[in-house]
């Protein structure tokens, strides 16, 4: 039994995230200013793109990228049940109307074929989110998208290292948008990213982030002098402080050490529970790169003699921290009154959401807790 808590999802935070802090408090700038600046600059370059948007959150980043894609009300974005809510409030207060299609059961990505079978003429957009850092079948989707004129706004908020077929995701649609959150593979505490292909949207998107301004505080309050600003749309309070960019500048300079640690933590898993009457993610296609941001295993009842939440209660028991990732949507109360929707719509994302938990995987985690998740594990399951 562990004496200390193992928190899910801590973060790695070094001394070079704390003295840039450090530095911002004390030269008197911390709202938006040089170092987000900088992070757009060196998260562009890393995706190997000209366009980067630093936003507070990835919430604030859908939201902005679904406006910017002219979605208008009575429009319909298809987009997955396994997901955070996030991902479906931002259609929603875009003004537009979700449809869910179903995953496959083997990627717990958005089917294609199930994407298509929802698509009508009211269709608009799709909103493909990569789970776990998989990146889903950009080539299917992106067919069905040329084929109908629709949009494609990725959700890359466990996806910051993927690739598919070569590409960064994040880039192969319309718009790309990313998560900067605690738990998240580059963390600036609470933040976002958009890339986009077109330079008219990274400047719709800069003025819609920060209240429809045309000048940010930056450039108002500088050193080369006053500038006035005229607001030319309702825009919103999304922007990123320096204060979160300063972490998120050492934390991107780290990014790739840290996936070949998850990835190594990831193998060890694999590894550990291959003779466990559990369901263990699928190996990535090698034609991919996964960015190894969750571990997910199934917890079937009839196969492990346990359920899921008898599991969960247990590992807190012996004090390993873990996660659901996700309940279906539809399970959700709110969604079931406002939209309509009922779980065996989805039948794959009810399955794997009243089956599925993530465990811990971080870089900040040492041998030593790997160790006592494997036993963790094992000694539940195998009782």
């Amino acid at each position: 039994m562990r004496e200390r808590f193992l928190t899910f999802g801590a973060p790695l935070i070094g001394e070079a995230e704390i003295d840039e802090v450090v530095d911002s408090l004390r030269s008197g700038w911390l709202g938006t200013g040089p170092k987000v600046a900088r992070f757009e600059r060196d998260f562009a370059a890393y995706k190997g793109v000209e366009q980067a948007v630093a936003v507070n959150s990835c919430t604030a980043a859908l939201h902005l990228s679904l406006l910017a894609a002219g979605l208008a009300p009575g429009d319909e974005v298809i987009t997955t049940p396994l997901t955070f809510c996030a991902t479906v409030n931002a259609i929603l207060h875009a003004g537009a109307t979700p449809v869910l299609a179903d995953v496959d059961p083997v990627t717990f990505n958005l089917d294609p074929a199930a994407v298509a079978a929802r698509i009508t003429p009211r269709t608009r957009a799709v909103l493909p989110v990569h789970f776990a850092g998989r990146p889903c079948d950009m080539g299917a989707l992106m067919a069905l998208a040329e084929h109908h004129d629709l949009r494609v706004i990725e959700d890359c908020a466990h996806a910051i290292e993927s690739r598919y077929d070569g590409r960064p995701v994040g880039t192969i649609g319309d718009f790309g948008c990313f998560s900067f959150y605690v738990t998240k593979n580059v963390v600036t505490g609470e933040g976002g990213m958009i890339l986009t292909r077109r330079t008219e949207d990274a400047a719709r998107l800069k003025t819609l982030a920060l209240h429809g301004m045309s000048h940010d505080a930056w450039r108002r309050f500088s050193d080369s002098g006053y500038r006035h600003y005229q607001v030319v749309e309702c825009g919103f309070k999304y922007n990123m402080m320096d204060l979160q960019a300063a972490i998120g500048l050492h934390q991107l300079a780290r990014v790739e050490a840290s996936w070949q640690r998850r990835r190594a933590i990831w193998a060890r898993y694999q590894a550990a529970f291959a003779d466990l009457p559990v369901i263990r993610p699928a190996e990535p296609d090698p034609q991919t790169r996964h960015a190894h941001h969750l571990y997910t295993l199934l917890i079937d009842e009839a196969r492990c003699g346990r359920t899921r939440d008898n599991f969960l209660d247990d590992m807190t028991a012996q004090r390993v921290g873990v996660g659901v990732h996700y309940l279906s949507l539809p399970e959700h109360p709110y969604y079931q009154n406002r939209l309509g929707w009922r779980p065996e719509d989805t039948p794959e994302a009810m399955r794997i959401g009243r089956q599925t938990v993530s465990l811990p995987l971080s870089p900040a985690l040492t041998d030593a807790d790997v160790d006592d998740v494997i036993q963790a594990v094992r000694s539940d399951i195998a009782r």
